[in-house]
């Protein structure tokens, strides 16, 4: 991910009405594989989850936990419950909390904000990277209802999708967040504060919060996951070989 791209997520949706449009993050790549066959030879080499796993995040002394729907957001998932398992989001701080003018999100997952010298401000466009210093990147992953394979790196929007997605960001979604390139997740990742519907068919939700909800509504900027792991499901994960 390049270190140009503004902060994940927010460039344009930090607007007073909190709205996409105009914003360029809905613009797809034409180019990029959307059917399974392509898209299996293409990203082969991420990991993938082939079923549901629960993942369990320690904030602030108090469980948040998360289901994780490997079904229907294979890549997503299995990207993050890989992370998970890599300890790769233990002391990681949530650089970023929205609650005004109405509940909104709290994002972390840069590992910069491992390190508490580093300002808050300076935060938020870090991603994981791999034993030989590249970052990894997933594509833009969201299934339409009524479908059984996901839409690959592009937006509903731009690919003239009127459905919705499976997965929808109602309160308590857990997402990736990205820059305005369908393909720039990394590492970074949102819990939804609120209904934010205005985000469906933009970003990729992968799982829900069933348990710590409260916990998720009292996280303050700059607090710590003091541990994440999985605690169900790990041997859904699949690495490539």
């Amino acid at each position: 991910m390049a270190k140009s791209l503004k902060p994940l997520v927010w460039t344009c949706v930090l607007t007073a009405v909190f709205l996409l449009s105009g914003c360029g993050i809905v613009n797809g790549n034409p180019n990029s594989p959307t059917d399974s066959t392509d898209t299996a030879a293409t990203f082969q080499n991420l990991p993938r989850l082939t079923g549901n796993a629960t993942v369990e995040l320690m904030v602030n002394g108090s469980p948040i936990i998360i289901e994780i729907a490997g079904n229907d957001a294979p890549i997503t998932a299995g990207n993050f419950v890989d992370l998970v398992s890599k300890n790769f989001y233990n002391g990681l701080s949530f650089h970023r909390v929205v609650r005004d003018p109405s509940p909104f999100v709290a994002q972390a997952g840069d590992p910069l904000s491992a390190n508490p010298s580093v300002p808050l401000n300076q935060l938020g466009r870090g991603g994981y990277k791999d034993s030989n210093g590249q970052e990894r990147n997933i594509p833009l992953e969201i299934l339409p209802e009524g479908s059984t394979t996901p839409v690959y790196s592009t937006t509903f929007p731009a690919a003239g999708i009127g459905a919705k997605p499976k997965l929808q960001h109602s309160r308590g979604a857990v997402a990736m967040a990205r820059s305005q390139y369908p393909d720039s997740a990394s590492s970074q990742f949102y819990i939804t504060l609120g209904d934010a519907n205005f985000l469906d068919g933009n970003y990729a939700v992968f799982g829900y919060v069933t348990e710590g909800m409260d916990v998720v509504d009292g996280i303050k900027q700059g607090d710590t996951i003091k541990s994440a792991r999985v605690i169900s499901g790990a041997e859904n994960l699949k690495l490539p070989q």
